[in-house]
């Protein structure tokens, strides 16, 4: 700790969603991050006001933190780093090169794991700088990958470090032994940011790790931090669970009940669209859907997202909380359509004619398949994920960071194809003062590859709460 502040080191850095969301917590400074590659650190910089340096000044003792580090994590000497300097250390290492090994003669022994060499990296990082706490992000899959045993054998690297790493060690090449501490697992749990009031689907798994000797054996306090923390991000008491925000809320700056006529012309721009199409899907799409529709946001928002209130006061007060998101998010008063950025970030692409023509014949929530068996039909195409447009009162489905082909995610008005890099940015929760570094490619990697910056201040939260002893 620095002042009153606790410190972090993050590794797999990116643009930096889930630092910002210690940042703008208030009780945190970032004191060093990490990134392979050049735009995301540029981002970071300038957003952070790090200064960058090379992987390879880190050896030297003559640089000042707080630093944005551009390079390979195995690169990075950490032995010149003071352990007192650490109070946290936050990252998400790609976990693809895990892998189970079975070979001929170790059928009697059962399954050996083979650690993924990014992943190995953090657990150096955690061997050398001792946090008190550390924040370990991935996707959902990971806990299900390898049957299991990857998710197994990285819990028991955690827990267990002490022993574990002399093993690790062997991947990352270093030559220094001992020193290793174990942790105990405050949370470890699949986490969906729209539970937090993310007006998007997006699920990441969330392992949280406290040095083993920070409470002791005071069984209560742990018991009773670890109940918070799951309360917090698991949104128990949020009332996002049952009355998700949208994207037409963060779009336009204004909760539902300011958006009775955007709503209805958003829709009404689709009444003939299933007689244009006139595939099967189509007209069930008009049965089920279209016919069901009110016209009139909140009752439609309750009937789409399936939400039953107890009374009308629920959905009122749901409302006032839908307000104060937009508020705490900046975006409140301040509507999206025509706003121009200095990164350049809400420029709208530009698609061909045979694609927005395609798009015109897709309803919100529907995608590629919506127009199967018609002219504008797309071939050899089987995601669910391909031209799918969004719904204005449906959290958006996960934004990706990579894809051609109708990957790239597409706005709910009919006129409109790919949303801007500023609507994605916004579906992730980036505050509008946050500027991109790169091209437009690059800074749609950057968003999609993040952690949404208001679930990262709920982890900020439960950190502080964990850090303070639970005061």
């Amino acid at each position: 700790m620095k002042g009153n502040k606790f410190t972090i080191f993050s590794l797999f850095s990116g643009a930096g969603g889930i630092d910002l969301g210690f940042l703008l917590n208030g009780s945190f400074n970032i004191l060093f991050a990490n990134d392979i590659l050049s735009p995301p650190v540029e981002t970071y910089a300038y957003n952070f006001h790090h200064k960058i340096i090379d992987v390879s000044e880190v050896a030297s003792p003559n640089f000042d933190l707080p630093v944005c580090v551009l390079g390979d994590v195995s690169e990075i000497d950490f032995s010149g780093i003071r352990r007192d300097d650490v109070d946290i250390v936050v990252g998400g290492p790609p976990c693809q090169d895990f892998s189970i090994v079975r070979g001929p003669e170790k059928e009697r022994q059962g399954l050996s794991v083979k650690r993924g060499r990014l992943y190995a990296h953090f657990v150096r990082a955690l061997a050398y700088l001792t946090p008190k706490v550390f924040v370990f992000e991935n996707v959902p899959g990971l806990k299900s990958a390898n049957r299991g045993i990857a998710y197994k054998t990285i819990i028991e690297d955690f827990t267990r470090l002490h022993l574990r790493w002399e093993d690790v060690r062997k991947i990352t090449g270093n030559s220094v032994s001992g020193g290793a501490r174990n942790y105990l697992i405050f949370f470890s749990g699949v986490i969906d940011a729209a539970n937090l009031g993310v007006p998007q689907k997006r699920k990441r798994l969330i392992i949280i790790g406290v040095r083993e000797d920070l409470f002791g054996e005071d069984w209560i306090t742990l018991s009773t931090i670890k109940q918070r923390v799951e309360g917090i991000l698991l949104g128990r008491n949020s009332v996002f669970r049952k009355y998700p925000l949208t994207p037409l809320e963060a779009f336009e700056g204004r909760p539902l009940q300011e958006l009775y006529s955007e709503y209805r012309e958003i829709m009404e721009e689709y009444k003939d669209i299933a007689n244009s199409v006139k595939t099967e899907r189509a007209l069930r799409w008009r049965r089920d859907v279209w016919e069901k529709l009110s016209f009139d946001v909140i009752d439609d928002y309750l009937k789409l997202n399936r939400i039953v209130p107890r009374n009308e006061n629920e959905v009122e007060e749901a409302l006032k909380e839908h307000a104060e998101i937009l508020k705490k998010l900046g975006y409140y008063g301040r509507k999206l359509d025509g706003r121009y950025f200095p990164d350049r970030s809400n420029i709208i692409p530009k698609e061909s004619v045979d694609v927005l023509a395609r798009l015109k014949m897709i309803p919100p929530d529907e995608n590629h398949l919506f127009i199967r068996g018609t002219e504008w039909e797309v071939e050899g195409r089987s995601m669910s994920l391909i031209y799918r447009r969004i719904h204005p009162l449906k959290p958006s489905y996960t934004i990706v960071a990579y894809g051609g082909g109708g990957t790239w995610g597409y706005h709910y008005r009919r006129c409109r194809g790919k949303l801007t890099n500023r609507e994605r940015a916004r579906l992730q929760t980036f505050p509008d003062w946050f500027l991109f570094k790169g091209s437009t490619s690059e800074v749609r990697a950057q968003i999609g590859e993040a952690v949404p910056p208001l679930l990262g201040q709920k982890i900020a939260e439960a950190v502080e709460i964990i850090l303070r002893g639970g005061a």
